[in-house]
C-alpha cells in the first residue's frame, strides 16, 4: 500500500482535506517516540488503497517546534511515496516558503492549491499551469471545503508516486550556491539520503544537522571567514530565508493576479470587517462570554429563551399531553439539548422497565440478580448514557466555533489577557481543547516552547471541564433547581464553567509569579478567514466523540458500576445485604472512614446517614469522571426515601435529588461538590498523559499535589463563603496579603538578580 503525507501551514485546510479523503476510516495514534497525535486514514478511490498521513501544521522544516521536527523526521525517515503540499491560495507567497523546502527532498511532491473558491469569490485569479511550470511539480487547484477536484488531485498524486524525483533548490544560483554544492557532495560521499536537503540545513546551522554531522561543520565555518553579506553578515540562515522569499516573490507570485477594482475600493475583506467587532479590544471578551452563554442555554435550559412567564399562561391547556415533560415543564419550554436528553432518558427508562419485567416471577433467594442487573449495571450505565445528546450538542457548538475560524480569534483576544499572567495566547488553544477532553489538550501543549509555560498549562487544563464532567454539572444543577426550586440549570452550569476558567487564570497567575517565573514567549499566529464549517467534517468530529464515549461507557464505566454495586451490597465478611442495609456495606465503611476529610468542603461528617455517597462518588470519579453520576445511578435505588415525593424528571436528576433529600446537603455544599470534581485530579487517562508530557517525575508529583490543594481550597472557600457570607472579607484579606507578599518578594529577587548581573 502506498503512503501519502499531507503537509502544509496551519489553517491551510489540511484537516478538511484529510477528513474528505479518509472519512470514517481515519484513526488517531501516536508518533513513534513522542506523545503527539498522529492522524492516519485510507483513500480507496485510486487503483489501490492509499494510506493518508496528516502531518502537523508547520511553517517550515526547521526544528523550532515539535511539530516541525515530527514532520521533518517522518518525511526523511518513513519515506512516503508522495507528499501532497496543501497551499492556501489566499496567502500564496507565505505558504510557498514550505514548498521550497519540500522540493529539496528526493520525494514526489504535488501542490494542492486550496481555497480556490475564495480566490474566485474575491475576483482574483491564479494561473495553476504557470505556477506548475515554475515549481517543476504538478499543481492542482482544489477546494477542500467544497470537495472540488479532490479525486483529480489524488489521481495526479498517484501517478506522480510511480516515478522517482530528485530534489532541487532555488538557492542554486544564490550567494551560497557554491557552499551548498560542496556540502551536498560531501553528504553524497557519506551515502546520506536526501543530500541536498541536509546540505541546505547544515549551511543554515540547523541544530539537528549540526549534531548529526559535526564532521562537516568546519567546511561551513571556514566559508564564513571568507564571506560577508551587506545585510546579514555571515548569518547563513537569514540569508537563505531572505533568498527564498525573494525568489518566491520574483518567480512564483506572478501567477497570482489580484482584482484591481476590488483592491482599489477597499483593502478590507469580509473577515476583516467581522474582526473589527469580534476582536475589538473592549468587546472581544464580552462577546465570547455571551456566545458561551448562548451555547449553554441552548444545551441545558429548561426555560428556553426565558419564555417561562409567558408559557405559564398557556401551559395548563396542554397538561396531560404525551409531550408534557418531554418538550416542556412548568418552568417553560425545554431547550433542544434538554429535549434530546429527555428522549434518550425515556428510551433508557423504558429499557430498564422492560428488563425489570423479566424478573417478576424470580425466586426470592435470587432477587439480588434483578438488583444487580437493573439497579447496578443498567442504572449506572444509563445514568451516564443519558447525557450523550447534551455532550454531543455542546461538542457540536465548540466544533462550529473552531472550524469557522472563531476560536483562533479568541486565542488572539486572550493573548492580551494571558500575557499579563505569564502565558501567551498560544496556551489558550490546548486549554480550550480541554472542554472536549484533557488528554489531547495536554498532548497539544507540545506546541509550547517554554517548559514552565507547558507545565503551568498542563496543570490548569483539567479546570476547563471536559465532556466527562458534564453529567456531574447537569445532574447536580438539575437537582438544585428541582429540590430547592431555585435558579436555572443552564445558568448554574455556565457559572461552573466560568469558575473553572477563572480558577485556571488565578492558578497560572500564582505559578508564573512564584515557582515558575520566566519570560513570556512571543505569540505569532495567522488568523484564518471565516468560513461556514463543513457538515461532513462536523459529523466526523461528532462520530469520533460518540465512539470514544460509548467505548468508555461499556468498558471502564461498566466495570466500575459492577464493582460499586457489589461492594455496596456486601460486608467485609462477604454477607449479602439488601438495599436498605447499604449503610453496613464495604463501600459505606470506606466512605464513612474518609468522610471527615471532606467536612470543610460541605459534604463530609455534617451530612446525614447516607452522606458518604458524595465521598465515594468523588473517589470513583478519579478513575473516570463519568463514574460520579454512574455511582449515583447505581446507588440511587438503594437510598431513595419513599416518603419524599420526587418528581420523575430523568434518572440522573432523580438520583441527584435522592442524594440531596436523604443526606441533607446544602446548596453551597453541592456547588462545592461540583467545584471539587472539576478541579481535582482528573481521570486516570489524563493523569497518565500528564506524566508522559511533564519533563520529570518531580514536576509530575507536584502536579498531583497541585490538583489536590487547588480543589480543596476552591471547594472549601465556596462552601464556607456560601454558608457564612461574612467570611468573604477574611478571604479577601488573605488574598490581598498573598499578592502584596509575592510582589515584594519578586521585587527583591529581581533587584538581587540585577545586582549580580
Amino acid at each position: 500500500m502506498k503512503t501519502f503525507a499531507l503537509a502544509g501551514n496551519p489553517n491551510c485546510g489540511k484537516t478538511t482535506l484529510f477528513n474528505n479523503l479518509t472519512g470514517s476510516t481515519a484513526h488517531v495514534g501516536n508518533w513513534p517516540g513522542v506523545t503527539v497525535d498522529k492522524k492516519e486514514g485510507k483513500y480507496k478511490k485510486c487503483k489501490e488503497p492509499i494510506s493518508i498521513i496528516d502531518l502537523p501544521g508547520i511553517y517550515s522544516l526547521s526544528p523550532y517546534t515539535p511539530e516541525e521536527v515530527i514532520s521533518r523526521n517522518y518525511i526523511l525517515d518513513e519515506k512516503p511515496d508522495c507528499i501532497i503540499n496543501i497551499v492556501d491560495a489566499t496567502n500564496l507567497e507565505r505558504n510557498l516558503y514550505l514548498t521550497t523546502q519540500l522540493l529539496e527532498i528526493d520525494v514526489p511532491v504535488v501542490v494542492a492549491l486550496n481555497m480556490m473558491d475564495e480566490i474566485i469569490k474575491n475576483g482574483d485569479h491564479i494561473d495553476a499551469k504557470t505556477l506548475q511550470e515554475s515549481l517543476g511539480v504538478p499543481v492542482v487547484a482544489i477546494s477542500a471545503l467544497k470537495e472540488d477536484n479532490i479525486d483529480e488531485l489524488m489521481t495526479i498524486a498517484y501517478n506522480a508516486s510511480l516515478n522517482k524525483r530528485k530534489g532541487f533548490t532555488l538557492l542554486e544560483k544564490g550567494k551560497l550556491s557554491h557552499l551548498i554544492q560542496d556540502v551536498c557532495i560531501a553528504f553524497r560521499g557519506k551515502g546520506v539520503e536526501n543530500p541536498l536537503f541536509h546540505a541546505v540545513k547544515l549551511v543554515e546551522n540547523d541544530e539537528l544537522e549540526s549534531k548529526s554531522h559535526p564532521d562537516l561543520l568546519p567546511m561551513v565555518e571556514d566559508f564564513k571567514h571568507t564571506f560577508d553579506d551587506d545585510t546579514f553578515g555571515d548569518d547563513f540562515e537569514a540569508i537563505i530565508a531572505d533568498s527564498r522569499y525573494k525568489y518566491i516573490s520574483a518567480h512564483y507570485a506572478s501567477s497570482l493576479t489580484k482584482n484591481q477594482d476590488k483592491a482599489y475600493k477597499t483593502n478590507l475583506t469580509k473577515s476583516d470587517k467581522i474582526d473589527k467587532v469580534l476582536t475589538n479590544r473592549w468587546l472581544g471578551i464580552p462577546i465570547f462570554l455571551v456566545i458561551l452563554f448562548i451555547i449553554f442555554h441552548i444545551t441545558f435550559s429548561s426555560n428556553f429563551l426565558f419564555l417561562g412567564g409567558l408559557f405559564k399562561n398557556v401551559a395548563p391547556s396542554f397538561e396531560g399531553s404525551m409531550f408534557e415533560g418531554l418538550l416542556w415543564t412548568s418552568d417553560g419550554i425545554n431547550s433542544p439539548g434538554v429535549i434530546l436528553f429527555n428522549l434518550l432518558d425515556q428510551l433508557t427508562g423504558g429499557l430498564s422497565d422492560l428488563v425489570a419485567s423479566w424478573f417478576v416471577n424470580i425466586p426470592e433467594n435470587a432477587a439480588w440478580v434483578e438488583g444487580f442487573i437493573v439497579d447496578g449495571v443498567l442504572g449506572g450505565l444509563f445514568a451516564v448514557l443519558s447525557f450523550v445528546p447534551q455532550i454531543l450538542c455542546l461538542f457540536l457548538f465548540f466544533s462550529i466555533l473552531e472550524d469557522s475560524g472563531y476560536m483562533a480569534r479568541v486565542a488572539f483576544i486572550l493573548d492580551r489577557v494571558f500575557r499579563r499572567f505569564g502565558l501567551s495566547g498560544r496556551a489558550f488553544m490546548p486549554m480550550i481543547m480541554g472542554f472536549g477532553c484533557s488528554v489531547p489538550a495536554m498532548i497539544n501543549t507540545r506546541t509550547l516552547a517554554d517548559e514552565n509555560e507547558r507545565t503551568a498549562t498542563i496543570r490548569v487544563i483539567p479546570f476547563f471541564s471536559c465532556g466527562a464532567k458534564l453529567p456531574i454539572l447537569t445532574a447536580i444543577a438539575g437537582g438544585i433547581v428541582q429540590f430547592f426550586n431555585v435558579g436555572n440549570a443552564d445558568v448554574i452550569t455556565y457559572s461552573m464553567y466560568l469558575l473553572g476558567m477563572i480558577t485556571a487564570i488565578c492558578a497560572v497567575l500564582a505559578m508564573r509569579n512564584t515557582t515558575m517565573r520566566g519570560d513570556i514567549p512571543p505569540f505569532i499566529m495567522e488568523l484564518p478567514a471565516y468560513h461556514v464549517p463543513q457538515f461532513k467534517a462536523l459529523m466526523i468530529h461528532l462520530w469520533d466523540k460518540l465512539k470514544h464515549f460509548i467505548k468508555k461507557a461499556f468498558t471502564i464505566i461498566l466495570a466500575s458500576t459492577i464493582v460499586i454495586w457489589f461492594i455496596s451490597h456486601f460486608t467485609w465478611e462477604y454477607k449479602f445485604l439488601a438495599d436498605e442495609e447499604i449503610n453496613n456495606s464495604i463501600l459505606a465503611n470506606i466512605g464513612q472512614l474518609l468522610q471527615p476529610l471532606f467536612t470543610p468542603l460541605g459534604f463530609g461528617s455534617q451530612l446525614k446517614s447516607f452522606g458518604w455517597v458524595f465521598v465515594v462518588a468523588a473517589i470513583t470519579g478519579l478513575i473516570a469522571k463519568e463514574n460520579v453520576i454512574a455511582t449515583f445511578g447505581a446507588l440511587a435505588a438503594c437510598i431513595i426515601d419513599s416518603a419524599i415525593d420526587i418528581e420523575q424528571e430523568g434518572g440522573d436528576v432523580e438520583a441527584a435529588v435522592a442524594m440531596i433529600a436523604n443526606t441533607g446537603i446544602t446548596i453551597p455544599a453541592l456547588i462545592s461538590f461540583i467545584a471539587f470534581n472539576m478541579t481535582t485530579i482528573p481521570c486516570f487517562a489524563a493523569v497518565a498523559t500528564a506524566k508522559a508530557e511533564l519533563p520529570n517525575k518531580k514536576r509530575f508529583w507536584f502536579t498531583i499535589a497541585f490538583w489536590l490543594i487547588v480543589s480543596y481550597l476552591v471547594s472549601s472557600a465556596i462552601y464556607v463563603i456560601g454558608t457564612w457570607w461574612w467570611t468573604l472579607f477574611i478571604y479577601v484579606i488573605i488574598i490581598v496579603a498573598f499578592i502584596v507578599g509575592v510582589h515584594y518578594i519578586n521585587k527583591f529577587l529581581d533587584a538581587k538578580k540585577a545586582k549580580v548581573v
